[in-house]
């Protein structure tokens, strides 16, 4: 039998492509000698049925096109040049409708000031909105280039969009499904503070940190300093939901996870999680005291 996409996932195929050009740089994001800086270029595809959870507006559908593409310029610590969108619609779509997805687009563009500078429509059985962000940075941060001791934090609070997507009305966790925040300010400040890697919560924690895992260095990260609440866990379990899977494994928070040394001066608000040190492993002290290995799982396109 044929192997097919959905047997290697989106990483499997990303892999692929890697192997067949040497120009390609295997992180958040491309990055291109630009004059005496780099050029940092990013392109992320959302697709109505598997990007746009229930009850999300067409403005937030534009919102969020913007969104996860400045999230991986902010994990490069990169400041912002421009945005390009392409887009996809059904014939039938209301103009309407779509006014209010380029509304949200330029909103986007407004609220983390990159410029709107060009794109392309073309029609679709559903919506399709393809973003491309540009960026300027002299020093990107790159994915798996962590040193031994370096503390592992994170940005805000996590797992809250895992929760939103199972449920409805206004509370902050639909609020975060919905309405995403790149974390642009936050990327450039760590940058310039001395981080030694980072990158974008898109997947879920666990895939990301497998992502940064630098060969023969391992990570440990504590439940207790993931601060969860108790409203989190009671409402997790009245969906017969797990709520560290939730943390770890869904993603679509759009925080940042990065690593830098004690001695920093970082003036911003973050959670220290753990410390990189020499196990090999991703590991997680669990409240009782029990240590376990986490699971390398994040959202997969090609899984439905």
């Amino acid at each position: 039998m044929a192997l097919k996409v959905s047997d290697i996932g989106e990483k499997g195929l990303i892999n692929y492509i890697l192997t067949k050009s040497e120009d390609i740089v295997a992180d958040d994001t491309a990055i291109t000698e630009f004059k005496d800086t780099n050029l940092i270029s990013t392109c992320d595809m959302l697709i109505e049925s598997k990007h746009f959870p229930e009850g999300m507006s067409y403005f937030q559908m534009g919102f969020k096109a913007v969104t996860v593409n400045v999230s991986d310029l902010a994990a490069m610590g990169a400041d912002p040049l421009g945005f390009l969108l392409s887009i996809a619609l059904p014939k039938d779509l209301e103009v309407n409708s779509f006014k209010e997805i380029i509304d949200g687009v330029v909103n986007a563009c407004d609220y983390y000031k990159i410029p709107l500078i060009g794109g392309d429509t073309n029609e679709a059985s559903e919506i399709i909105i393809s973003g491309t962000a540009l960026g300027l940075c002299e020093k990107p941060l790159m994915k798996n280039t962590a040193k031994i001791g370096d503390m592992i934090c994170i940005t805000g609070d996590i797992g809250l969009a895992a929760l939103g997507f199972n449920l409805n009305g206004d509370n902050i966790y639909t609020k975060k499904a919905l309405k995403p925040l790149a974390r642009l300010n936050e990327g450039i400040i760590i940058k310039n503070s001395g981080a030694t890697s980072a990158t974008d919560i898109t997947d879920g924690l666990a895939s990301e940190l497998y992502e940064m895992k630098p060969d023969s260095l391992g990570f440990m990260i504590h439940e207790d300093k993931l601060e969860i609440s108790d409203e989190y866990k009671e409402i997790s379990s009245k969906l017969d939901l797990n709520y560290l899977d939730l943390l770890l494994h869904v993603g679509e928070d759009f925080e940042l996870v990065f690593t830098i040394d004690k001695d920093n001066d970082l003036d911003i608000d973050f959670k220290v999680i753990g410390e990189v040190n020499e196990s090999d492993k991703i590991q997680i002290t669990l409240s009782s005291g029990e240590v376990a290995e986490i699971e390398n799982r994040g959202y997969n396109h090609y899984v439905s």
